[in-house]
């Protein structure tokens, strides 16, 4: 069997967006490197400041250096029926993979991380830095940071880790159902294999712990493997595999509140690599005061600490929905309830459901009992629980509503009678409402109605 023994210098982190200014390919056969390719490359563009001080490499070092569309052909013919080894090799196989099929040449060749072969067959050190791992484990390393001499560096490395590879880990890593080529380099593979095939939340942590992105998943393995299964160039995949450490977990019985866990857990954690649901949302509410004249007016105001809107909504466009609702059912006026200003004449009289309050033709306590009656319509939205099928048998799933905000969810017992609030309160985990959770609630009872049981929940 055959390696090539890669190591390549970048202008960045990821493939999609940088290029490669150096390459060093060694063909090594399991005892000696017999065949080795290594080039400055020219990027076309310029290489950042930081890069040159990393790497010595400056731009007058590879100005008549080749463009990697000159060496492609090399490259891929050195490569192709080898086997990859890299150290971190998502990271040099992407930027590879990508430029080779730039230019119209296909790599999918197996590969080698000897980060994640040293985690294992050398267990115990304090990093696996090239640098800290050569000082460990007794490799002079030369030309640090360069692409001849970090490969060089790996080969005798690789040669250890073939030497000392006595539970064959490197031959199970080549494996076809192995997970080795393509989980993360820090990740320990019993964090994958514990994942199970069922709904739920899966957290990927940094090296200290803290949780960097939350997601959701019908089939949490698959949904995890997905995210490392190729080798995407974006900036969000090599960070995935840069800074994941490890792997953890939460079941749900059903996507929906596996889906309602995530929007909870992202407001909760606010981790960096969560994009969606990140923007911090606005409360509306719908408040209620009495003018100089005597008149209950109605008014959408932001919610601020200690207010007490009488209906709280996240989008305003929602609250113009529920008060042009009332003002039809109530016959309110469309003035008092700040929905028409100007002085333009009240178009709730032209369309006869204003009585003429505005114009002071009715008495205060008059309309102020049809805006009495128009508040107590508000209190009484409807209370429901979403009961599916439990993590066991021998229990149901529950997501609560009550007065049409969202409240928590937990699994109840199959036998169980629902009499009150407090009758299964005990089983359900209490949640923080949002306008994410709002609209898939909405969305997914009007699609099954059937899983929805109304209750009168404050009896």
């Amino acid at each position: 069997m055959l390696y090539a023994i890669v190591d390549i210098e970048t202008t960045g982190g990821y493939a999609a967006n940088n290029g490669i200014i150096e390459i060093s390919i060694q063909i090594f056969d399991g005892k000696e490197v017999i065949e080795r390719f290594d080039s400055l490359i020219n990027p076309g563009k310029t290489i950042p400041r930081y890069i040159q001080g990393f790497t010595g490499i400056s731009n007058e070092m590879v100005e008549d250096a080749p463009y990697f569309e000159e060496i492609a052909y090399t490259v891929h013919q050195l490569l192709q029926d080898k086997v990859f080894v890299a150290h971190n090799v998502n990271f040099d196989y992407s930027f590879v993979k990508n430029h080779l099929e730039h230019f119209g040449y296909t790599l999918n060749t197996k590969k080698l991380c000897t980060v994640r072969l040293s985690r294992q067959i050398f267990p115990g050190f304090p990093s696996y830095s090239l640098g800290n791992l050569c000082h460990s484990v007794g490799i002079e390393l030369n030309d640090r940071h360069r692409a001849g001499g970090d490969a060089a560096a790996t080969v005798i490395l690789f040669q250890k880790l073939l030497q000392y590879d006595t539970k064959e880990i490197i031959a199970t890593s080549l494996k076809k159902t192995s997970k080795e080529q393509t989980l993360p380099p820090n990740v320990c593979k019993d964090d994958f294999l514990k994942l199970p095939s069922l709904p739920g939340v899966y957290y990927f942590h940094d090296n200290k712990g803290k949780v960097v992105y939350v997601g959701k998943a019908k089939n949490i393995k698959s949904r995890v493997s997905s995210h490392f299964s190729n080798n995407s160039d974006s900036r969000q995949k090599q960070n995935f595999v840069r800074h994941i450490h490890s792997i953890t977990f939460q079941t749900t019985a059903t996507e929906l509140m596996a889906a309602i866990l995530e929007s909870t857990e992202i407001k909760r954690l606010w981790p960096p690599f969560n994009s969606a649901q990140k923007k911090p949302e606005d409360v509306f509410g719908i408040y209620v005061f009495e003018d100089q004249l005597g008149y209950m007016r109605m008014a959408i105001e932001k919610k601020r600490r200690h207010s007490n809107p009488i209906y709280t909504f996240h989008y305003k466009i929602d609250g113009h929905g529920v008060l042009r609702k009332l003002m039809k059912e109530h016959t309110l006026c469309p003035k008092l309830c700040f929905m028409q200003t100007g002085s333009d004449g009240c178009q709730g009289i032209v369309d006869e459901h204003c009585l003429g309050a505005c114009n002071k033709e009715e008495a205060p306590e008059a309309y102020n009992k049809r805006v009495l009656n128009a508040i107590s319509s508000l209190t009484q939205r409807p209370s429901y629980l979403v009961i599916d099928k439990g993590l066991q048998a021998e229990e149901l799933s529950c997501i609560m509503v009550i007065n049409g905000s969202f409240f928590g969810m937990g699994y109840l017992p199959k036998d169980i009678t629902i009499t009150s609030t407090e009758s299964i309160q005990e089983y359900i985990q209490p949640y923080k409402e949002n306008s994410y959770i709002t609209t898939l609630l909405n969305s997914y009872i009007s699609k099954f109605p059937h899983q929805v049981k109304t209750f009168d929940l404050n009896q």
